[in-house]
Order: structure tokens, then sequence, then C-alpha cells
């Protein structure tokens, strides 16, 4: 007798709850508040609800009109927008299907859906001006493409940059859109950024200054000592006190050496031979000889 009981007691309970939820359905099963919009509904839940439907997309666009969505409200005020300057854009009739739910919510969740763009037509996912004001820094003002070349619809950041879409006059103005580094090397470059750096990659460079002279003992010295008027592709070795063109011009011609402006042919550090091991080797009028000629 107490089991027939019990087993009807259990499915009386079920019922029970299962009809307070539709008479009751605000203090039963509401996830929280409604929204400032929807707040005059009160515990009218079945304005927007259906019946083990969740909020279908006809019973929004009953009261919200597609094509007034974010211009007009539901009573035909023009809305207003949030940003001082803005202008409110009608989008939603640019959506491949009505699915509300898919980014708004009736009740006041903690955590606020991101609107996906592949909710929009393949065209429209394209013309993002139409949505979206246009950046008006230097390097977007620099442009000709549109924004899907650097960026993707699910975020603005971070972008896939490719120097190559700018023009060859601004490609070469790398202060444009750098700041240049603050240390001593850098400092004495000037702005000759694409003699070591490529534009794929600040790192690694490609310059190596032991292929060209060793920055030993007296000679690690600043840029500026060697190259004159922040010029990295020439350098002058006068910049010290003992080497003066007539001191040079002495010692090189007393040793049958005519050809001597270049310097760095021959010296590729602070050693003074030009080549260890004793064979010395020199250049006189463009031809190497050695000390034993």
């Amino acid at each position: 007798m107490r089991r027939r009981i019990a087993s009807l007691i259990i499915p009386a309970n079920l019922l029970v709850l299962v009809a307070l939820a539709f008479v009751y359905p605000e203090a039963m099963v509401s996830p929280g508040p409604l929204v400032p919009a929807h707040a005059e509904l009160g515990s009218r839940c079945f304005t927007c609800h259906a019946p083990l439907r969740a909020a279908p997309a006809e019973r929004c666009v009953a009261c919200h009109a597609v094509a007034d969505i974010g211009l007009r409200t539901t009573t035909g005020a023009p809305v207003t927008t949030r940003r001082p300057g803005a202008t409110a854009t009608a989008f939603h009739r640019e959506l491949l299907e009505e699915n509300c739910a898919a980014c708004h919510s009736d009740h006041q969740r903690p955590a606020r859906r991101r609107f996906s763009h592949s909710l929009l037509r393949t065209d429209t996912r394209t013309r993002c001006e139409s949505c979206h004001k246009a950046p008006n820094d230097d390097l977007h003002g620099m442009l000709s493409e549109g924004c899907q070349a650097c960026h993707s619809i699910e975020r603005w950041t971070p972008a896939t940059f490719n120097h190559d879409r700018l023009a060859p006059a601004k490609l070469a103005q790398c202060a444009g859109c750098h700041k240049a580094p603050l240390d001593d090397m850098h400092r004495d470059a000037g702005d000759s950024c694409r003699e070591c750096h490529s534009t794929q990659r600040w790192k690694p460079s490609t310059f190596d200054h032991d292929k060209y002279f060793l920055l030993d003992r007296d000679h690690q010295a600043s840029c500026a000592t060697c190259h004159p008027r922040k010029d990295l592709k020439q350098y002058t070795c006068y910049g010290c006190h003992e080497h003066t063109a007539a001191n040079i011009r002495e010692e090189h011609e007393e040793e049958g050496i005519r050809d001597y402006q270049d310097c760095v042919r021959c010296h590729r550090s602070a050693d003074e031979e030009p080549n260890e091991g004793g064979d010395r080797r020199e250049r006189s009028g463009g031809r190497e000889h050695d000390d034993d000629d």
C-alpha cells in the first residue's frame, strides 16, 4: 500500500512543478532579471518565450522589425547611439538567418554573447565600412586594400600586416610608423633601417660588422667616428688622430702601395699587419704582391 502511495506522490509532485513552471515561469525557471529594454514585460514570459521552444525569432520580429533594428525603437522613435558622433547601423537585414538568440538575451546574464561575423552574408563581410568607422591613423591612410587583407572577421587584433601593401615611397619611411630604437648603434644609424632589417621581420638582422671590419681594441667606438653624416654606406679612417691623409699616403707610398683609399680591403681589424702569419700581401697599382718580391 505504501509503495503504491509513494508511486503516486512522485508523479503528482512532478506534475505540480511543471504546472507551476507554466503558471509562474518568472519564479520557477527565470535565469535572472530582464534587460532594461524588456523590463516592462514583467512576468509575461510567454510574450517572448514559447513552451519548450525557448525564445523563437518569430516572436522577436513581431515587435522588432528587422529593417528598423538599430535605427528605430519598437515605437518608431530614432535610436540614439551611446558614443557621441557615432551613427546607428542597420545590419540585421544582412544576416543569413533570423536567429536573435545567437547574440541577444532577454535576461541580464553575466556573460555577454560576442557577435560573430560568420552570421553575415558572405558579400557583407567584405564591406566592413558599412558597420565600422575606418581608422584615421597614418598607417591605414597609406593603404588601399580592404580590412581583410590584414584582419580577420573573428577579431581585430592581432593583424597579419604585410609591408608589401605599402607604396614604394612609403615603404622606405620606417619612422612614419615605427619608433626608432634608442640604443647607441641605432641612434647613429639614422633612418636607414632597410640596410640591416627586412620588412618581413625585425629579427634577425642581416648585419654583421665583423664581415667588414672587426671592432676590437680601440675600434670599439661610436658609428659616427667612422661613418660621417650617419651614412653607413660610407666610412673613413681619418676620424682618429694617427690616421691623417698625409700620414697614410706617406706610409703606403713608401712601401709602393698606390691604391690605399679603401682601407678595409686589406685591414680587417686593429692588427697592423693586413694578414697574419708573416705572409703580408699588399696592393700596388691594383695588384697583390708579397714582401719577398
